[in-house]
């Protein structure tokens, strides 16, 4: 009788564990084989000095937007929206605005780095540009969301 249940037990566990493991396969390749649209993930950072020189990354965050909104941004709907409005075939230059007229920013030189790498529309991209200091980047990202992290 014992020989029966152990033989049982062993059966029933075979059984979990392979239907287990198929069914992990199967949700693998469905998840894989969805995707209609090409990648846009991408890392957003925000640094201290010059992109000719040395960067110290201050704060980063990441955001991933197809196939939907995601990643450690605050707020990733907003800011995908905003760099998909603004791409343009060169790069993320759409999402340096005139800056703000009523805004005055000191004239010290504290450059700031800002860096959007990764890949967007399925293409790997690699975009940066420097401010004078945070006060002209500011102004100058004028409150977009891309960098409000």
């Amino acid at each position: 009788m014992l020989r029966r249940s152990a033989a049982t037990f062993a059966a029933t566990l075979l059984c979990l564990v392979g239907t287990a493991g198929t069914a992990g396969t199967a949700a693998a390749a469905e998840t894989g084989a969805t995707s209609l649209y090409a990648p846009s993930a991408v890392v957003l950072s925000i640094g201290r000095g010059a992109d000719a020189g040395p960067v110290t990354v201050l704060r980063a965050a990441t955001l991933s937007c197809m196939p939907g909104p995601g990643g450690t941004h605050p707020a990733p709907e907003a800011a995908c929206a905003e760099l998909a409005a603004r791409f343009a075939g060169d790069g993320f230059g759409g999402l340096l605005a005139s800056p703000d007229p009523d805004r005055a920013c000191p004239q010290h030189f504290d450059p700031v780095t800002v860096t959007v790498d990764g890949v967007w529309a399925g293409t790997r991209t690699s975009w940066q540009h420097t401010f004078s200091n945070a006060c002209v980047m500011g102004a100058t990202l004028n409150g977009g969301e891309a960098f409000a992290f």
